[in-house]
């Protein structure tokens, strides 16, 4: 029984960061980090990194800048494209580093799992961000990144003490994103078609599928 709750925590652990980090890395290592210097939780041996004073420090530096740059319109979601290339390979990393001391082949599904939860974090926060910037007010983009901070040291700690209830909770998460993204999709191609219409009418013209539609 005690060997199961064990499998059963470095499971949650790997889908917990891969799904953390899609929405904010720099918190995600920072809390793990933290944690363990504390004296809080034992990292497996594949994040023990994280728990390094150098590796504090530059999340911690980073996570600053992304504190800021998450609250500005238009600056979020240019900061979200460019992490679209360092959520999803740090997130599938760190999903592999969290199976610890086991066979190749365990840590390279956990990987492959743990960078889909990480690409799927990242696609929900990034469109829906640019749904968020249509609004002239800032005040959104504030409460969207203070939630999603709250939300990243929140669903690590439930994944640390709580791990069947995380993984439940992951399941529900990844049936809702099942059904948001296609509704985000939608916004975005809308707000593509009121910012640029003279290139969707353009395209229509020349696709006659698309001028039949």
């Amino acid at each position: 029984m005690e060997q199961l709750d064990q499998v059963i925590t470095l499971i949650a652990l790997s889908m917990g960061v891969g799904w953390a980090s899609g929405i904010n890395l720099y918190a995600a290592i920072l809390m793990l980090g933290l944690m363990s210097n504390m004296g809080h939780m034992a990292l497996p041996p594949g994040l023990e990194l994280l728990s390094d004073p150098m590796v504090l420090i530059a999340a911690g530096f980073m996570y600053c800048v992304e504190f800021f740059a998450d609250k500005v319109p238009g600056v979020d979601t240019g900061w979200d494209t460019l992490h679209t290339f360092i959520r999803i390979p740090a997130g599938a990393v760190l999903a592999a580093g969290a199976m610890g001391e086991v066979n190749g082949a365990a840590m390279l599904a956990a990987g492959l799992v743990g960078g889909t939860m990480a690409a799927t974090s990242h696609t929900l926060k990034a469109g829906s961000r640019v749904l968020i910037n249509t609004s002239p007010e800032p005040v959104s983009n504030w409460l969207a990144s203070l939630s999603e901070d709250v939300l990243v040291i929140a669903g690590l700690w439930t994944a640390l003490s709580q791990p069947v209830f995380f993984l439940i909770a992951l399941v529900v998460f990844i049936l809702f994103a099942v059904w948001l993204l296609p509704r985000i999709w939608s916004g975005i191609k809308k707000i593509f078609r009121w910012f640029f219409p003279d290139k969707v009418s353009n395209q229509q013209a020349s696709d006659p599928v698309l001028k039949i539609k």
